[in-house]
């Protein structure tokens, strides 16, 4: 890894930034190592402060070319459980290998492989940042006294039987976590430069964007969808 720092280092030259998630469809056309690698690096061409990265094959691809902090997770569709990101100490093992500085997992207390604070204890263990991935404010409170050093937002609305894949970014819960002693980092439907702007407005240090800048399949569907609605409803049909 070109980045080289202490963890205050890190967190000073993430804040008031952009972190970029570059986490292409699963199975599109976009989802190989080469593109992910293009796609962090075309993200730290733009001003991008940081990278949050899927899988160690991708963050050690990264690693090797971008001088940027990489938020490195490991998605599994685990049959016992909700828990999908880095629920494994092992996944921790396999991340801090490939060059991550900071490890994001499901920071909720859901039925589970492994304890939410056995997860931190492996990460900092090797020397990394751990990031709780959290849905509400409890889960932040256990995180920090688990020992995690930044809690995000990631998933408000995709735990705990909720699902708000079209509702806004939580920026209540940016606020009580701002609140807390702990390096925010606002992340979960950030889809426009004013959603962003907001969540620094509300307390966050930094903030994750992702389907806005790297899935195209998303981005396009927004557009196709918007123009069909206009041709069902037309301007015109509301003047006088």
């Amino acid at each position: 890894m070109l980045f080289v720092g202490t963890h205050e280092v890190i967190l000073a030259g993430l804040k008031n930034k952009v972190i970029v998630s570059c986490q292409p469809v699963v199975g599109g056309p976009m989802d190989n190592t080469a593109l992910i690698t293009s796609l962090g690096l075309a993200a730290e061409c733009g001003g991008a402060a940081g990278l949050r990265i899927e899988g160690a094959e991708s963050v050690r691809s990264l690693a090797k070319v971008s001088a940027l902090p990489i938020i490195g997770i490991i998605k599994r569709a685990l049959s016992d459980s909700p828990v999908r990101i880095t629920p494994l100490v092992d996944d921790v093992d396999a991340l801090s290998d490939a060059g991550a500085s900071i490890i994001a997992y499901d920071a909720t207390q859901r039925d589970r492989p492994a304890p939410t604070a056995k997860i931190v204890e492996r990460i900092r263990n090797l020397g990394m940042l751990a990031m709780a991935d959290c849905a509400r404010i409890d889960d932040g409170h256990q995180a920090l006294a688990e020992g995690a050093q930044i809690l995000g937002t990631t998933l408000s609305g995709y735990a705990y039987d909720e699902l708000s894949e079209n509702a806004e970014p939580d920026l209540a819960l940016v606020s009580k976590f701002a609140a807390l002693d702990a390096f925010v980092i606002a992340e979960g439907r950030f889809r426009t430069p004013d959603e962003a702007a907001k969540a620094i407005e509300h307390g966050a240090d930094t903030v994750v964007v992702g389907s806005a800048i790297t899935r195209v399949e998303y981005i396009t569907t927004w557009f196709a969808d918007a123009i069909a609605d206009a041709v069902v409803t037309p301007a015109h049909v509301f003047e006088s």
